[in-house]
């Protein structure tokens, strides 16, 4: 008889999904046992992303449930709360809590517009970038809703403090906006839920292999991988046990409010990549390694990514 898993029994809900660290973190949820509502805007049945990126919430529920738990694929749109109240009211009649929210949620890729000035910028960016805040804000609170009662629960937002001063800008202003919005959520969310024992973090990943990451480095130079330090970067699946990780820790109170490094839980928990490296916090001026080639095969297991 096989051990019981940390996350058995557990509930989750993992908003984005259907690829990115958002399917990482909804696949080493399912790894640890969990059930595991996956929940993204993809779906088999609808159209495919701008960027013809593989992903879906039925391929992803698929792989937590061949992974050992269960994963039960919902198509919705997070930014609009009558889809979030279906899944959360969904949630609800069908187990009666909800132990760990996690949103990777994201729309646009303003990355690929990173050297323009902000009056340069498309201006669907700023709509798009309103409707990632929008979700976080309306997961946060229906989560809320149910955490609060039942006395327990984690809420993790995936975000990005990779620059030294996180009050500085960013570089570029929909990144910029975009995440200091939802550091602002897990500050505010964290103080006033503490006293019902519910714990609010912000997760930071460093640089993932996601399938946009690769596809882009695929048709790169080496000379532009170089510059990018694709040698440092790792799997979507890191900072999704570093979010497992958290959810099985009987303690995870005492971390609410702050700001937790995939690179630094790794080190905490005794968990490393799918390779099974420890890959540290990125540091850009860190020694050149030698990657294998398969990082740039199109995706499998070793590429998940946000």
């Amino acid at each position: 008889m096989s051990a019981m898993k940390p996350l058995e029994g557990k509930i989750a809900i993992v908003a984005g999904a259907s690829r990115g660290a958002g399917r990482g973190i909804a696949v080493a949820l399912g790894e640890a046992g969990a059930t595991v509502y996956v929940t993204a805007r993809t779906s088999r049945q609808g159209p495919k992303p701008p960027d013809n990126l593989p992903g879906t919430v039925e391929d992803t529920a698929a792989e937590v449930t061949a992974r050992g738990g269960q994963g039960i694929a919902v198509c919705a749109d997070l930014s609009d709360e009558s889809q979030v109240a279906a899944l959360f009211h969904r949630v609800e009649q069908e187990h009666g809590r909800l132990d760990t929210l996690v949103n990777a949620a994201w729309y646009s890729n303003a990355v690929e517009e990173w050297g323009k000035r902000f009056w340069e910028l498309r201006g669907e960016l700023w709509q798009d970038m309103i409707r990632i805040v929008n979700a976080y804000w309306l997961t946060g609170v229906y989560a809320a809703r149910l955490m609060v009662r039942q006395r327990h629960g984690l809420v993790a937002f995936i975000t990005d403090r990779a620059i030294p001063d996180p009050a500085a800008y960013y570089g570029q202003m929909m990144w910029d906006v975009g995440h200091h919005a939802v550091d602002r959520l897990v500050l505010g969310m964290s103080q006033e839920m503490e006293k019902s024992q519910v714990a609010v973090v912000g997760l930071n990943p460093g640089f993932m292999r996601t399938e946009r990451v690769v596809m882009h480095m695929r048709s790169a130079t080496e000379d532009e991988r170089r510059q990018f330090r694709f040698d440092l970067s790792e799997t979507p699946e890191y900072v999704g046990r570093a979010a497992a990780a958290l959810a099985a820790d009987a303690d995870v109170l005492r971390k609410t409010g702050q700001f937790l490094w995939a690179a630094d839980l790794a080190k905490e928990y005794g968990f490393t990549d799918v390779d099974g490296r420890h890959v540290p916090r990125f540091d850009p001026h860190a020694p050149r390694q030698e990657y294998p080639a398969e990082w740039l095969e199109p995706r499998d297991s070793a590429m998940l990514g946000r």
